[in-house]
């Protein structure tokens, strides 16, 4: 005999609880009309395929941009900005064209709306961090935030003239 010993216990009558305003098709196996079926996955071949792309992190409500604030302090956010590489390429994050918008309020809050080379970037989950942190670095910036959007997609048309120089693309 193994290790556990089940014993048959008596049925219990089962008490009605009240279901209204509640799906329990769940619970005694009859369909619902509020039922939605499982969402349909393609298969994966996990041996070579990539993890699913992060999803954008956008959970910020948009900023009252001050134009002033932005024209004050933009050029040294950029500067910052361009202070952060992405470890597999060699030029800037500015200068590769991953900063898409840069905008600050009246208080100093600074919203930068970036993206990545790829959904599956190794760098994804440390370039907006750093992003965020050069940002708040910036005198006169009182907090920042950081949101990673996929639309419009990178691609090298992005990069500025002396990225592509640096890369040899021109």
């Amino acid at each position: 005999m193994g290790i556990f010993n089940f014993k048959k216990t008596p049925e219990k009558p089962v008490e009605p609880v009240e279901t209204e305003g509640f799906d329990v098709s769940a619970l005694t196996g009859e369909p619902s009309a509020k039922m939605t079926p499982p969402r349909a996955e393609p298969p994966r071949d996990f041996m070579s395929s990539k993890p699913p792309a992060p999803a954008p992190t956008t959970t910020h409500d948009p900023i009252d941009v001050d134009p002033l604030k932005t024209l004050e302090l933009k050029p040294r956010l950029i500067e910052a900005l361009s202070t952060v590489y992405d470890p597999e390429i060699p030029v800037n994050i500015y200068e590769m064209g991953l900063i898409y918008d840069i905008d600050v309020d009246a208080t100093g809050l600074v919203g930068v709306r970036m993206t990545l080379t790829s959904p599956g970037c190794p760098a994804a989950p440390r370039l907006p961090g750093e992003v965020r942190a050069k940002a708040k670095s910036v005198a006169g910036v009182t907090d920042a935030w950081v949101d990673v959007v996929w639309e419009p997609t990178w691609d090298m048309s992005k990069m500025s003239d002396a990225a592509k120089l640096q890369l040899g693309l021109l």
